[in-house]
């Protein structure tokens, strides 16, 4: 391996990653330690099984550390006026570049340990699908380094766009919207990992068995419902801790800023900071999310919706393009607006509601989710056992009502509107989303119509678009409105597939003279 010395213009990362990743192999070599030395201790001995495990973990450490200085001493990187160049690799030399011109983010993540170290990963990205190849990574850099770096490949001579909105600071956490965490559809789900964790961390310790034994002692006077009740009240609680102590990691410290020359940064993390930059000239517009249990409380959050956001970047990191956590929808409203530089948000308009129509379909299908289930229930509960008729009952008890609310609160939510240079479509009703996009990022028209709609004067109309999900739908909308409402939208986009129809004046004249001429030919 060349020792020499990387020309002048070239840049290392920083040596403190070897250090890094020494420390973090050591964390997780303790981690593992304690339930390996318990499993070796049956057989070895404790003595000979510290032993083994002390020099196992000696191993990985080196090893981890030793194949970090291989990378840090094959990597560097060059930032030039036209391109930014990063070339790695020991064996097989990797050599990437990309475009300034093409540069759409520069994102900063630092762990805990980067920050004691000062420390940040560097992702450069082009928004563009093509994996890692629309991408690179500077890990790590100094935090300093990755400043400059973020505003030298930010910074294109550009001026923000004319508006009577401020520069600076838009938005800052206000702790009282930690209440809405959880109310999040993620709490459910972090009390039933609690519940997996438990029993994972007592079967290292061989006693998972006195666990299970210990709940079913305590529970064992309690009928079976009492027995579901306490666990989802258990489970419940446990999700709402968690999602709380989530929250906090994720969005303390949380900061939504205007820079000069357009770009909007988010600033987060209690742990893990984060600092998310978007270009305004790539954003075409805001989505306004309300799940089930935020609007109850009269909360949403603001995501952005961009060109340039990766599918990569979507599934990594599933709040990458959020602009505003769950907040007070007056606060949310106000964000947008101030975000799209408009005095009111469009998110706020008046929407057009949809025709009864709309409510029956969604009723129907309401009836068929709770229906089909309680019918098949039933059908094996009369063949199998009768405990499968007494759990269709309560099927039937509890979904039918709570579907028809849920029907109908979607048919409630079902709008759609034209609010200056957007666009507004709302739907949904376990996760209400009120979609604004920029009336010129609308690149096609979709209409779908399925034969129960066109017997029910009902169809889908699509705006398909560069930015955010790629497609935002008017779900249900009167046939003749939904047109006009597109038409209207983005003239000159539908008309060519569009069948005029003549006023009924006009019809009978036209059909008057068709009749006379064909008497005449006679």
């Amino acid at each position: 391996m060349s020792t020499a010395a990387p020309p002048a213009d070239w840049r290392r990362l920083d040596r403190r990653t070897v250090l890094a990743t020494a420390l973090v192999t050591a964390g997780v070599a303790a981690g593992a330690a304690v339930p390996t030395t318990l499993g070796l201790s049956g057989r070895f001995g404790f003595a000979s099984a510290v032993a083994w495990v002390a020099a196992g973990a000696a191993l990985l450490i080196a090893g981890s550390a030793g194949a970090d200085y291989v990378r840090w001493r094959r990597t560097r990187y060059r930032i030039g006026a036209d391109r930014v160049e990063l070339h790695t690799g020991l064996l097989l030399i990797r050599r990437r570049s990309l475009a300034r011109e093409r540069i759409r983010s520069v994102d900063l993540t630092a762990h805990p340990l980067q920050r004691v170290l000062g420390l940040v990963t560097v992702r450069i990205g082009t928004g563009e699908h093509h994996g890692d190849d629309s991408t690179l990574e500077l890990d790590p850099v100094l935090r300093a380094d990755g400043e400059r770096l973020r505003r030298a490949l930010l910074e294109r001579g550009l001026t923000g766009a004319s508006g009577s909105h401020r520069e600076g600071e838009l938005a800052t956490l206000d702790p009282r919207w930690i209440r809405y965490a959880p109310v999040s559809f993620v709490a459910p789900a972090l009390g039933g990992a609690a519940a997996g964790a438990v029993l994972q961390v007592s079967d290292w310790f061989g006693a998972q068995g006195q666990v299970i034994e210990w709940a079913s002692d305590r529970l064992r006077d309690f009928s079976l419902p009492s027995v579901l009740v306490l666990l989802a009240v258990a489970a419940t609680l446990a999700g709402a801790v968690g999602a709380l102590g989530l929250w906090v990691e994720m969005w303390w410290n949380y900061r939504l800023e205007r820079e000069p020359g357009g770009t909007l940064r988010i600033r987060r993390g209690l742990l893990t900071s984060r600092s998310v930059s978007i270009e305004e000239r790539r954003l075409r517009g805001v989505d306004l999310v309300e799940p089930l249990g935020v609007r109850l409380l009269g909360a949403a959050r603001v995501d952005a919706i961009t060109t340039g956001l990766a599918k990569d970047d979507e599934e990594q990191h599933g709040d990458h393009n959020t602009l505003l956590p769950a907040a007070p929808r007056p606060v949310a409203d106000g964000a947008a607006a101030a975000v799209l530089r408009e005095t009111v948000s469009p998110t706020a308009a008046v929407l057009t509601p949809h025709p009864p129509a709309a409510r029956g379909r969604r009723l129907r299908r309401a009836c068929w989710a709770v229906g089909v289930p309680v019918l098949v229930q039933a059908l094996l509960g009369a063949l199998l056992t009768p405990v499968l008729l007494w759990t269709a009952l309560g099927c039937a008890v509890v979904g039918l009502p709570v579907g028809v609310l849920l029907a109908r609160d979607a048919y409630r939510g079902l709008g759609h509107a034209l609010s200056g240079g957007y666009l507004v479509t709302r739907s949904g009703s376990l996760r209400r989303s009120t979609a604004a996009l920029e009336r010129a990022g609308v690149i096609g028209w979709t209409v779908r119509q399925s034969y129960f709609q066109r017997r029910a004067g009902l169809l889908n109309i699509t705006a398909t678009t560069a930015a955010g999900a790629g497609a935002y739908t008017v779900y249900d909308a009167d046939a003749s409105e939904g047109l006009a409402f597109a038409s209207e939208a983005v003239p000159g986009l539908l008309e060519p597939f569009l069948e005029r129809v003549p006023p009924a004046p006009e019809r009978v004249a036209t059909k008057e003279r068709v009749g006379a001429k064909e008497r005449a030919g006679e």
